[in-house]
C-alpha cells in the first residue's frame, strides 16, 4: 500500500488553527465534527453557520455583521452572503499598529525596505489623504502599473480604505495590453512606476506612463513611483511623485469608509488570449472572508508567520498574498526574476528570512527539478511549514522532488481556483496527509463536485469541476455587463444554474483531487477526452525536454495530438528521443495519449502569469488569429508554430 509523502503528527494537528476551529464549532453548536473531513461535510451542509463562525473565529472587524445567509436562497446566481454587513477591507489588514514587521520587500539582489505595521499604517494614511484630496470616492477605480513592492501594497490599501476599487498590471505589459484592461474600467487615479528591473536588466517605461496617462481621459491624477526622480510631462494633467506624497502629509488616523459586503474591492483581468480581457469584479467581504478562511484554516497562517508567494501585481495571487496581513503575518514581497542572479535565489531568501509559507508555480518547481537543484544539505529551511504551488497542475514527480531535494518535513499544498473567484476551489490542509500527485482537499464551505457530460456527479472518474452552491467570493459580476449575460455565459451555461469552472478533474474517494488540465484545452482523438496534464506529467520526466505544449490538430475528420517541445541546450530531437517520448507516454498514460507528431520549437508561449496557452497555439496551427497577443509574456514565440510543413502530412 502506498504511504503518504507527509502527514502531521498528532501534536502538529492539535496546534493548527483548523483544529482550534473544529473545537470552537463543536462547543458552539454542541455537535461532533471530529476531523477535517467531518468539518468539510458540516461546512457545506450548514453554510450559514459555517461562514458566520469563520467571521467570528477570524475576528473580522465590521460596523455591522448581520445574518450570513438570506432567509431563502434564490438559486446560485442571485444568492449573496452577509447582505446587511458593512465593513472595510483595509481596516482588517491594518488594525495592528505596532513595531512588529508587516512587510519585507526584496529584489533580485537585496532587501529594498522593511516596514513595521506602524510604518505601513503611516504610509497608507498619507496616500489616503492624497487620494481623498484628488476626489476619490467609493466605487472610483485606481489603476496600478506597478511592481511587487511595498509602494504597490500601500497604494492598494489606501484605495480600499476610501472604498475605492483597485486593479493592477505588471509593468512589463505593453501599451495595448494595458489599454485593453484599464481602458475598460475608466480609472480616476493612475499609479505607475517609471522603470523596473528583471533578470538584472533595467527597463525604462516612462514613455509608456505618458502614453497611458494621456490616452485615458478619466484620469485626474497620475502618481509616479519614480526611480529616477523625474516626472513625465502629461500635457497639463496633474502628476505627483510618490516621494512628494510621503514628505507632504503627516500621518493621521485613517478614515475607513464602511461599505456593503458586496461593494467592489478588486478588478482582476483574465489573460485575454481568446478575446478582450474580462474585467472580473470582486467584493470587499467575499474576498476578505474567503482569504481569511484559506489562510488560517487551510494554510495555518498565524501571527508573525512570514508568507511569500512569487507573483506579479497582475496575477490574483498578489491579492491573495497581501490579505495575509489580516492574520497578523509578515508579507515577503519579491520583485524580479525567480532565477536571477541564480536559480535558487528564492530559496536563499526563504532561508535568510525564515519564510514559513513558500508559494511558487508548478513550473518553477519543475524547473528546479530539471536543473537538478538540491538544497537539503545547504539550506535548513527550519521555519518553513508549507510549500504552496499553483498556476498549473503539479506533477507527481514534482512532489517527489520537493521531498527528496528541498524539504521532507513540509506540507506540500497544490492549490487551484483562480482569477474568477480570487481564491481556491481546491487546496491543502495541515491536518491531512500529502499523497503523491494529489491535491489534498476541497475548500471548506465550497460545495465542489465533479460532473460527467450529462451533469451527474461522479467519483473516481474524470469530469468537469463544478460548484453546486453559492459561496461568498463569487464575483459581483463583470465590468460593463449590466444584464450579467457575459458572467452567466462564462460560468453558468454549461450546467444550468451551476458554476462550471472549466477544469478537467477527478475526485478521489479520500477527498483528494487530480487536475488534468483546462476543459477547453482537452484533446479529443477518436472521441476520447484526454487532459493535456496527463501528457505533460510524462514528458516532464524526459531530461532533454525543458517544456512542452500539446494541442489537437483537426485531421481527416478527427483530431490528432501534436506535441511541441523545447529542448535543453545541446539536445537534439532525433528519432531516438521521439521514440522515447512516445514510449514514455504510451506506457505510463495510454496509447491514446501518444502524439502523432513531436516537433521542436525554440520557446513555448505563455501568459504573463506563466501559464502556457494551448488555445493560442491551436489557433496558430489552424491559421486562425490569436486575440490580444499583448497578454503573452513572449508573443514572439508564436511565430515558430506558423505554416509548419510537418503538420501538412
Amino acid at each position: 500500500m502506498n504511504e503518504p509523502l507527509w502527514q502531521p503528527s498528532p501534536t502538529e494537528m492539535a496546534e493548527t488553527l483548523v483544529s482550534q476551529f473544529i473545537h470552537y464549532v463543536e462547543k458552539k453548536h454542541n455537535i461532533a465534527v471530529v476531523d477535517f473531513h467531518g468539518l468539510y461535510q458540516w461546512s457545506v451542509g450548514q453554510k450559514g453557520e459555517f461562514w458566520s463562525d469563520v467571521w467570528d473565529f477570524t475576528k473580522i472587524i465590521a460596523e455591522h455583521k448581520g445574518q450570513a445567509l438570506p432567509s431563502q436562497l434564490d438559486g446560485m446566481f442571485k444568492s449573496h452572503y452577509f447582505q446587511d454587513a458593512k465593513l472595510n477591507y483595509a481596516q482588517n489588514l491594518l488594525w495592528k499598529n505596532d513595531d512588529t514587521i508587516a512587510v519585507i520587500s526584496l529584489d533580485e539582489e537585496k532587501e529594498r525596505d522593511c516596514l513595521s505595521f506602524k510604518q505601513l499604517n503611516d504610509a497608507v494614511s498619507k496616500v489616503t489623504q492624497h487620494l481623498a484630496k484628488c476626489g476619490l470616492k467609493p466605487g472610483d477605480r485606481v489603476a496600478g502599473l506597478v511592481s511587487n513592492t511595498s509602494e504597490a501594497l500601500v497604494a492598494m490599501l489606501a484605495t480600499a480604505a476610501l472604498g475605492g476599487v483597485w486593479c493592477s498590471c505588471s509593468p512589463d505589459f505593453g501599451v495595448n495590453g494595458i489599454m485593453d484592461r484599464f481602458g475598460q474600467i475608466e480609472p480616476k487615479i493612475f499609479v505607475s512606476v517609471d522603470q523596473y528591473v528583471y533578470a538584472g536588466k533595467t527597463f525604462d517605461i516612462a514613455d509608456r506612463v505618458v502614453e497611458i496617462g494621456t490616452k485615458l481621459p478619466s484620469i485626474v491624477e497620475t502618481i509616479v513611483i519614480s526611480a529616477t526622480g523625474a516626472l513625465p510631462d502629461l500635457s497639463g494633467k496633474s502628476v505627483t511623485s510618490w516621494q512628494h506624497i510621503m514628505s507632504s502629509y503627516e500621518s493621521m488616523v485613517i478614515p475607513y469608509v464602511q461599505v456593503p459586503f458586496n461593494h467592489p474591492l478588486f478588478i482582476t483581468f483574465t489573460s485575454g488570449t481568446t478575446g478582450a480581457p474580462k474585467c472580473i469584479v470582486h467584493g470587499v467581504g467575499g474576498t476578505l472572508i474567503q482569504h481569511l478562511k484559506e489562510h488560517q484554516l487551510h494554510c495555518d497562517i498565524k501571527p508573525n508567520d512570514r508568507v511569500f508567494y512569487f507573483t506579479t501585481c497582475g496575477w490574483m495571487m498578489w491579492n491573495w498574498l497581501v490579505s495575509a496581513l489580516a492574520s497578523q503575518a509578515t508579507l515577503i514581497l519579491f520583485d524580479g526574476s525567480p532565477v536571477s542572479p541564480n536559480d535558487h535565489v528564492l530559496l536563499d531568501y526563504a532561508e535568510k528570512y525564515d519564510i514559513t509559507h513558500f508559494g511558487v508555480s508548478a513550473k518553477y518547481i519543475d524547473s528546479l527539478k530539471k536543473n537538478e537543484v538540491s538544497i537539503k544539505r545547504t539550506h535548513k529551511l527550519k521555519a518553513m511549514r508549507m510549500i504552496l504551488s499553483t498556476g498549473s497542475p503539479l506533477a507527481a514527480e514534482s512532489y517527489d522532488f520537493v521531498y527528496d531535494h528541498l524539504k521532507d518535513d513540509v506540507c506540500l499544498s497544490s492549490i487551484s481556483g483562480g482569477t474568477d473567484i480570487i481564491s481556491c476551489f481546491v487546496l491543502g490542509s495541515p491536518m491531512l496527509p500529502v499523497w503523491r500527485g494529489e491535491i489534498q482537499t476541497r475548500g471548506l464551505g465550497m460545495q465542489v463536485e465533479v460532473f460527467d457530460d450529462n451533469g451527474h456527479p461522479v467519483m473516481g472518474e474524470k469530469g468537469e469541476l463544478v460548484c453546486t452552491a453559492p459561496f461568498p467570493s463569487m464575483p459581483i459580476g463583470f465590468w460593463n455587463d449590466p444584464d450579467d449575460q457575459k458572467y452567466k455565459d462564462a460560468y453558468f451555461s454549461r450546467f444550468n444554474g451551476i458554476w462550471c469552472h472549466g477544469d478537467w478533474v477527478e475526485l478521489k474517494s479520500d477527498g483528494g483531487l487530480i487536475i488534468y488540465g483546462r476543459s477547453d484545452a482537452i484533446l479529443n482523438p477518436g472521441g476520447v477526452r484526454i487532459g493535456t496534464g496527463e501528457i505533460y506529467r510524462q514528458v516532464e520526466q524526459i531530461p532533454e525536454i525543458v517544456e512542452s505544449i500539446a494541442v489537437g490538430q483537426d485531421w481527416n475528420n478527427d483530431v490528432r495530438i501534436i506535441l511541441f517541445v523545447k529542448l535543453k541546450k545541446g539536445a537534439v530531437l532525433d528519432d531516438e528521443l521521439i521514440n522515447r517520448v512516445k514510449k514514455q507516454i504510451r506506457l505510463n498514460a495510454s496509447p491514446r495519449h501518444m502524439p502523432s507528431k513531436v516537433i521542436q520549437v525554440p520557446d513555448i508561449p505563455r501568459t504573463k502569469s506563466g501559464k502556457i496557452v494551448e488555445l493560442a497555439v491551436r489557433n496558430v496551427i489552424h491559421g486562425r488569429p490569436v486575440m490580444n497577443v499583448e497578454a503573452l509574456a513572449n508573443p514572439e514565440a508564436l511565430a515558430a508554430f506558423k505554416n509548419l510543413p510537418d503538420l501538412e502530412t
